[in-house]
């Protein structure tokens, strides 16, 4: 637990990538203050797919997301036990296309270290009935599924147990501190109308798609480019495992698998207002027709739901859809732009929410001169129960 003493950390964002930077600097015993505007998980946190990425999606043109994604894989099935369907993926190749690209593909796992197994037509089919009965076979890998929401409550639940000030519906309004030197943030208490201020020793922006907005109220330019992409929700359990197709990431070619409903995912294009998303319906039929043609009893299912979410993806400006980003991440100390007491955590996925919290830590640790190591990848998270029996306490 974090002494009365030690420095004081806002982070601003209640995100996944906000909660588990939370659990992080409370177990390397700093104090922590995290703001979120709105609920917690209320942004692109809580509108993803529910995928937890082996990394194979990325192996061939996103190497560095790739290894990134398969170890953190590895460490959230240990220290999140029961958060995850561990239901493995396949990577099916529907045309002699998709067969050629199988030979960039298997190589491209066994080097980013991501087990991958090539199985024909009737073995992917034996997995999987609902399979389009045209497929040419099939890359097994150790993808899954994951709850959007009780995942990042586990690494919530665990920071207040240990000391974490969690402050939902607390909207950042402005930056304290002196030209050069971010020394805390203005805040709106949206329940009550209350403005205040909080001291920093750090002040960390962890918004998101939004971090380039909180950027520029350090006067520093973060660049985050919003990527928002399409997902439809159909009834019915058209597969039980994530079902992808084998080629480059394009729209519609991924199938997850969540509780009693199959979500088809996802288009993608650069948004410059992540509050202002459209949901265009020749994405959402783009969606219906890619899907069908992994799993065709999609064609025939009813639509639940369809939405936008904007990935926070990190890169140059001028990107014309978003899938030329990198899906990494990156932390900016921004001491390096003349800003003091101002840190960025941007990119990234759901699935690599602890180690991009991890990357923060270390770089906050360092700024403010102190030798603490990371300790999460060993920490075996609380339940996400525990989250709601600390609000009620």
């Amino acid at each position: 637990m974090a002494l009365a003493s030690a420095p004081r950390i806002v982070i601003i964002g209640g995100g996944g990538t906000g909660g588990a930077l939370a659990h992080d600097l409370v177990l390397r015993g700093l104090r922590v203050v995290l703001v979120e505007r709105h609920g917690l998980t209320s942004g692109t946190t809580g509108r993803h797919h529910g995928l937890l990425h082996s990394g194979a999606r990325y192996a061939v043109n996103d190497p560095e997301s790739a290894v990134e994604c398969i170890r953190e894989n590895r460490i959230l099935r240990r220290i999140a036990p029961g958060s995850f369907e561990e239901n493995d993926g396949l990577f099916v190749a529907l045309d002699e296309s998709d067969m050629a690209y199988r030979d960039r593909f298997l190589p491209a796992c066994d080097a980013s270290g991501i087990p991958v197994r090539w199985l024909g037509p009737s073995a992917a089919r034996r997995l999987e009935p609902g399979l389009a009965d045209s497929i040419l076979g099939a890359a097994q890998v150790p993808d899954g599924t994951m709850d959007a929401l009780r995942l990042p409550l586990r690494f919530f639940a665990t920071a207040l147990a240990n000391g974490a000030d969690i402050r939902p519906y607390t909207e950042v309004e402005g930056l304290t501190g002196s030209t050069g030197c971010v020394t805390g943030v203005r805040v709106l208490d949206r329940a009550t109308g209350r403005r205040y201020k909080i001291g920093a020793d750090v002040v960390v922006n962890a918004a998101g798609p939004w971090a380039g907005r909180v950027g520029r109220m350090a006067g520093v330019e973060v660049p985050v480019r919003p990527s928002p992409g399409v997902l439809v929700a159909m009834r019915g359990r058209a597969c039980n495992m994530v079902i992808s197709r084998l080629h480059p990431s394009a729209d519609g070619d991924i199938v997850v698998p969540q509780r009693m409903l199959s979500i088809i995912g996802t288009s993608s294009w650069v948004a410059e207002d992540p509050d202002d998303l459209e949901v265009p319906e020749d994405h959402v039929q783009r969606m219906l027709a890619e899907g069908a043609r992994l799993l065709p009893a999609l064609a025939g299912a009813e639509i639940r739901a369809a939405w936008s979410a904007a990935r926070p993806l990190v890169g140059a400006r001028g990107a014309a859809t978003g899938r030329e980003l990198s899906r990494t991440f990156k932390c900016f100390d921004h001491d390096d732009e003349g800003v003091e007491g101002f840190v960025t955590i941007a990119g990234g996925k759901a699935t690599t929410l602890r180690g991009m919290a991890e990357l923060a830590g270390d770089v906050i640790v360092a700024r403010l001169g102190l030798e603490a190591p990371c300790r999460t990848a060993e920490t075996v998270l609380l339940p996400h129960t525990a989250f709601h029996r600390a609000q009620a306490a």
